[in-house]
């Protein structure tokens, strides 16, 4: 008992200890818990399980240290104490939206769809501002999911050049001058003004659209002066100049999205009219917009990408180079099969595989062109009418293998002419094209190199033609044409109406011109190696180099059409370079300056004489 008595004593005593204890605490409180100070919500991470509550001043501004006491029981707050001096930190960017109240929080919102959400909130629609809220850029339906998209391109082209001229076969403007080489000064000026309509239907994010319709007029004027007269026009009478106008169709097709594939959106459509066409990276065999229908469409995840497809090429206006749909469609067709394959054969390289079938069949009616000159047949050689058969099996390859940026291009061209160019008799067709363009990146400086190799025939009286040649070529390769060589048409002198190469072209094919003649593979074939580098000197400006060594492989053709011996295979060195200005550091607006002048080699001086020729260029874009 007395034990039991002392235990009851010493717990009464405890009891009374513990209510001592918190009478004598400041707020007579049966139990608190004391927080400490904590920063203000300045962007760092907070302890979430703290029981402090945050200022009326919010995130990022005037805010102050302080203590806080919380009943435990209850969660209500008895004291907040400042610790610590207010501080001043960077003030919250607001949005120009304006917060919305409570009361205008409504459980459903009906909106037309996401294109137009910004129409409720103020942002005005310009029809002439490209960069922003713009419904003729496709920026917003024009009504359902039907889009409309409008661009146009005004590209002005002012040249002043030399290049070898025939004396006009009927009379001179220049007496006393040598009978085959006349006066050299040339100057063109060209405007192009494209206007693309496209009208289209779907969710473009992230599929093709559903439905596609493009229309792309080209409105062209040319200004040509010479200095020999029968050189604009087979009639002396039309002088050394020659203005000259036309509207070009460039595009106008349907395309229709067939089908989806996969979950990725890859996909099937089928696309039928005029429409641009590249058979490589670079257009070194074919870049042109004919006539035709395509299948294309991609597989595993865009990886792999297909095309089939028949075209016809479309007859061209002779002066702008642009399609005219006022002539009959070209018999020569062709048949397009090609692979894209992205990472292959490794991340970042593109391989493409192609096989690609020509067929000409424009055997049956001599054709003259817009100045009238003859164009079908070529006149060189027997000048007789031709048909042909060409395959060409094609890899293409463009990417990078670590720093190293590499295109390449290699197409055996197999087939058969009937009627050959020198012969009259049918041929086979036996003839290889490679190029490589490798690079690397030196921070604000790329260093390039190029090779280019397409083989030349050495005997244009056997049954082998083994000059290779492209169908219709515009590469992009070597300086392009900021390139005296690649630039310029040079005219076969005294060997017949033929150039030795094309304007915008890179081959020596002797063909009457790339817009009308036929390819030709009875040709001296071409060698080219270059260098060059192009310096970024500011995000709106670069200043580029380039030295190309040129070459034929096989002059046997040369002799034979000039009926002249021992002529050389150096062409010479072609040295270049441009300025390209960009100044609002977009495609809006570029000017571009380049300076040309081939060093002229014995292989050109046997043909041409001791000129070193040249070209200026002044071209200006703008593009809306």
């Amino acid at each position: 008992m007395n034990t039991r008595a002392e235990n009851i004593a010493l717990l009464s005593l405890l009891g009374l200890s513990a209510v001592f204890t918190v009478a004598l605490s400041p707020m007579g409180v049966a139990q608190e818990t004391v927080e400490q100070a904590v920063a203000c919500d300045d962007g760092q991470a907070r302890d979430r399980t703290r029981s402090t509550r945050r200022r009326g001043g919010g995130a990022n501004r005037d805010c102050a240290y302080v203590e806080v006491v919380v009943d435990q029981e209850t969660g209500e707050v008895i004291r907040e104490t400042p610790v610590a001096p207010t501080r001043t930190v960077l003030p919250r960017r607001y949005s120009p939206v304006p917060r919305p109240t409570a009361e205008q929080y409504v459980e459903h919102v009906p909106i037309p769809d996401r294109w137009r959400i910004v129409d409720s909130l103020g942002y005005a629609d310009n029809w002439w501002d490209p960069y922003n809220q713009n419904t003729i850029k496709g920026d917003k339906p024009l009504h359902d999911d039907w889009f409309f998209n409008v661009a146009a391109i005004s590209d002005s082209v002012l040249e002043l050049r030399e290049v070898p001229t025939p004396v006009g076969v009927q009379s001179t403007d220049s007496p006393g001058s040598l009978d085959v080489l006349g006066g050299t000064e040339q100057a063109l000026f060209n405007q192009n003004i494209a206007v693309e309509f496209v009208y289209y239907k779907g969710n473009t994010v992230f599929k093709p659209p559903d439905w596609e319709y493009r229309f792309t007029p080209v409105f062209n004027y040319n200004y040509t002066d010479i200095e020999e007269v029968a050189g604009v026009n087979a009639d002396p009478a039309d002088g050394l100049t020659r203005n000259d106008n036309h509207v070009g169709i460039q595009a106008a097709f349907v395309d229709k999205h067939l089908r989806n594939v996969s979950e990725r959106y890859d996909f099937d459509s089928l696309r039928v009219g005029i429409q641009p066409f590249s058979s490589d990276f670079r257009g070194f065999l074919f870049q042109d917009s004919p006539f035709g229908v395509r299948l294309f469409g991609t597989r595993n995840n865009n990886k792999l990408q297909y095309n089939l497809a028949w075209f016809r090429r479309m007859e061209k206006d002779t002066n702008s180079g642009l399609n005219d749909i006022g002539e009959d469609l070209r018999d020569d067709d062709l048949f397009v099969a090609n692979l894209y394959w992205q990472d292959q054969p490794t991340l970042g390289f593109f391989s493409q595989f192609s096989v690609i079938y020509n067929m000409n069949r424009e055997d049956d009616e001599v054709f003259y062109d817009t100045n009238r000159f003859i164009q079908r047949p070529a006149s060189i050689g027997e000048e007789r009418l031709r048909e042909y058969d060409a395959w060409y099996l094609g890899y293409n390859g463009d990417g990078h293998f670590g720093r190293l940026n590499l295109t390449t291009s290699f197409y055996v061209a197999l087939g058969e002419e009937k009627n050959a160019v020198f012969s009259g008799e049918p041929s086979d067709v036996e003839a290889f094209f490679f190029a490589a363009e490798p690079s690397m990146d030196f921070d604000w400086i790329r260093a390039r190199a190029s090779f280019l190799y397409a083989s030349g025939d050495d005997d244009p009286f056997d049954d082998k033609s083994q000059g290779f040649d492209a169908i219709f070529e515009n590469p992009q390769f070597a300086g392009a044409d900021t390139s005296y060589w690649i630039r310029q048409g040079v005219p076969l002198i005294g060997g017949g109406r033929v150039a030795l190469s094309q304007r915008n072209a890179v081959l020596n094919s002797l063909r009457s011109s790339k817009e009308h003649g036929q390819s030709n593979f009875t040709n001296p074939g071409t060698l080219l190696l270059g260098g060059g580098v192009d310096l970024d000197l500011l995000p709106e400006l670069r200043l580029s180099f380039n030295a190309n060594y040129l070459s034929f492989v096989e002059t046997e053709v040369l002799e034979v059409a000039r009926q002249q011996a021992n002529v050389d295979k150096e062409i010479g060195f072609d040295l270049s370079a441009a300025i390209i200005w960009r100044p609002f550091m977009s495609q809006n607006v570029v000017v571009r300056l380049s300076y040309a002048q081939l060093l002229s080699g014995d292989g050109y001086r046997d043909l041409y004489g001791d000129d070193d020729p040249y070209s200026l260029l002044a071209n200006v874009i703008l593009t809306f």
